[in-house]
C-alpha cells in the first residue's frame, strides 16, 4: 500500500489536505502544484440513465413523507470506519439509506425537507475531488488515491434526486428550525449538529417505521433476493468441488472458496460465512473457520451472497465431507429435514409468523422423545421448552437488505404478526449435540445439523427461492457425487 504525498500547510483550516506525519515528500513546490492543476481531460459522464431501483426508492420516500408530514427527516449513509491506523474497513452504507435511495456512497445523507403536505428530497454527498487545491492527488481520500466518484450532476441523473455538497449540511442542520428526526448510529457529525433538536424516542419511531416498511418486498427486491440465492447455490457447488483441498488445509479454504463466488457475482458475503466442520457445527455462529476438515465428519455451511444492490441470501446445508452420511448422521439429518418440511408447509398468507417455528419445534421435540433423550409427553416438552437444549435458536427470521432484516420492527408487527404475500423469511431448524454434553449418548456428541432455505410468501402459499440446492439426505449425496464425478 503506497504512502500518500504530504505537503506542508500553514493553516490546516485553509487547506483540506490530510497530512501524514512521516511522508517522504515534506512539501509541494509551486511549480508542481500548478502543473497538477491542468492538462486533465473532461471526464464528466453524460446521458446517464437512472439506476434500476430509482422508481422503487421514490415510492418508498413518498410513503415515508406521508408518515411524517411537516417534519425534517435525516437518513445518513454512514462514514468509513477505521480498521487500524490509517486503513479502513470496506464501506457498507446503512440499510435505511440504501432502501430510500439505491445509493451506497459513504458520507452521504438523505434529507427530506417538509414542503406543505409533502417533502423535498435531497441527497447530500461529496462532489468530485477539487483539482484547484490539490485535494484530488494530495489527500488520502482524493480520487487519485481511492478512485473517481460521481459528480453531483451525475448522481442526480442516476438517483433521480437533487444532490448537494454534504460538507455544508452539518452547518445548515445546526441552524435549521422545526421538528426533525434522524436515523442514529451512522454519522456522528450529523447527529452532533442535531443534538439539541431530536429526541431518542422520536428517532426510534423513524427507525421502526423504516424497518417495518421493509417487511413486504416489492418485485425488484424479490428479484434481487433470487439473484443472491442463485449465486449462493453456485457457491455451495464450488465448495463441494474443493472439499479435498479443504481437508488438506482447513475450514478457511471453504470460506475463501465461497467468498470468491460472492465477490465475482455480487458485492460481498451478506454476513460472516459459517464453515463449521465436525464439532464446530454445534456452535451456532462459528465464523473463526480455522478448524480441520475431516472425512467422516459433517460440514455445516451457512453462507449467503450479497448482490451489488446489497440484498443477501441466507442458506445452510449440512454435508457429509466424504459424500456419505453415517447411519446416525442420517438419522439426525432426516429429523431436521422433517422439521423443516413441517415449517415450510406452515408458511402461507394469513398464517401467524410463529406457526412455522412451532411446527418445526414440534417435530424436533417428537424426535428427541422418540430417541429417549427427553421424557414425554411431547406437549410437556414443548410447554417447558426442554427441546431447546438441542434446538437452541428460533426457526427463522426476515430476510432482505439485512440478513436479519426488519429487526427494529415492533414485536406485534414481526414475531406476533401475520404473514402476507411479499414477506421473505428463512426456515432453518437445527439439532446440536455439544461435544461435552453428557446427557446424550457418546455417539451423538459433536453432531450439529441445520438446514436453511429462503422462503417467499406468495398469494397461494410459498416459494422456496433456494430450491436449487437439494435438501433430502439421499438427494444431497447424489448431488455431491455428481459434482465430484463419482
Amino acid at each position: 500500500m503506497t504512502d500518500e504525498l504530504t505537503p506542508e500547510t500553514p493553516d490546516e483550516h485553509e487547506q483540506p489536505i490530510k497530512q501524514r506525519k512521516n511522508g517522504l515528500y515534506p512539501a509541494v513546490s509551486d511549480e508542481l502544484a500548478d502543473n497538477m492543476k491542468s492538462g486533465w481531460a473532461d471526464t464528466e459522464l453524460r446521458d446517464l440513465r437512472p439506476i434500476e431501483q430509482a422508481p422503487n426508492a421514490a415510492r418508498r420516500r413518498a410513503a415515508l413523507s406521508a408518515r411524517f408530514p411537516g417534519e425534517r427527516l435525516v437518513i445518513p449513509a454512514g462514514n468509513l470506519k477505521t480498521r487500524s491506523n490509517d486503513t479502513e474497513y470496506d464501506f457498507r452504507a446503512s440499510t435505511e439509506y440504501v432502501y430510500l435511495t439505491g445509493d451506497q456512497t459513504d458520507d452521504s445523507v438523505l434529507v427530506l425537507e417538509p414542503r406543505g403536505d409533502t417533502h423535498r428530497a435531497t441527497i447530500h454527498r461529496l462532489p468530485r475531488s477539487d483539482r484547484d487545491n490539490g485535494e484530488f492527488w494530495l489527500n488520502g481520500m482524493g480520487e487519485l488515491w481511492v478512485g473517481r466518484r460521481h459528480s453531483l450532476t451525475e448522481a442526480e441523473a442516476l438517483l433521480g434526486v437533487p444532490c448537494e455538497d454534504v460538507r455544508e449540511l452539518a452547518g445548515t442542520l445546526k441552524e435549521a428550525g422545526g421538528p426533525v428526526r434522524v436515523v442514529r448510529g451512522h454519522d456522528a457529525g450529523i447527529e452532533a449538529a442535531l443534538a439539541d433538536k431530536v429526541t431518542a424516542e422520536r428517532d426510534e419511531e423513524l427507525r421502526v417505521y423504516l424497518s417495518e416498511a421493509r417487511v413486504i418486498k416489492d418485485e425488484f427486491e424479490i428479484g434481487e433476493l433470487q439473484k443472491a440465492v442463485d449465486s449462493t447455490v453456485r457457491g455451495f457447488e464450488d465448495v463441494v468441488k474443493v472439499l479435498d483441498k479443504a481437508e488438506a488445509t482447513s475450514e478457511r479454504y471453504i470460506e475463501g472458496t465461497f467468498f470468491l463466488r460472492a465477490r465475482v457475482e455480487g458485492n460481498d458475503v451478506g454476513y460472516g460465512s459459517i464453515c463449521a466442520a465436525g464439532p464446530h457445527a454445534t456452535t451456532l455462529h462459528w465464523v473463526r473457520n480455522n478448524g480441520p476438515v475431516r472425512s467422516g465428519d459433517l460440514l455445516l455451511l451457512d453462507a449467503g451472497v450479497e448482490t451489488t444492490s446489497l440484498y443477501t441470501a441466507d442458506v445452510t446445508r449440512t454435508l457429509p465431507i466424504n459424500g456419505r452420511y453415517t447411519d446416525l448422521q442420517r438419522t439426525v439429518y432426516d429429523a431436521v429435514y422433517e422439521a423443516q418440511e413441517a415449517g415450510i408447509a406452515a408458511v402461507k398468507p394469513g398464517a401467524a409468523f410463529r406457526d412455522f417455528h412451532d411446527a418445526a419445534q414440534r417435530v424436533l421435540a417428537e424426535k428427541l422423545v422418540e430417541w429417549g433423550l427427553l421424557e414425554g409427553p411431547v406437549e410437556r416438552v414443548l410447554e417447558l421448552g426442554l427441546q431447546r437444549r438441542w434446538t437452541l435458536h428460533g426457526t427463522g427470521h426476515m430476510l432482505g437488505l439485512d440478513v436479519h432484516d426488519c429487526a427494529a420492527a415492533r414485536t406485534e408487527s414481526y414475531v406476533n404478526g401475520t404473514l402476507a404475500p411479499g414477506v421473505v423469511l428463512t426456515v432453518e431448524p437445527g439439532l446440536y449435540f455439544q461435544a461435552d454434553d453428557l446427557t446424550v449418548p457418546e455417539e451423538y456428541r459433536g453432531i450439529g445439523v441445520r438446514i436453511e432455505d429462503d422462503i417467499l410468501v406468495t398469494e397461494d402459499g410459498n416459494r422456496n427461492l433456494s430450491a436449487g440446492l437439494p435438501r433430502r439426505s439421499d438427494e444431497v449425496e447424489a448431488w455431491m457425487a455428481g459434482l465430484l464425478g463419482k
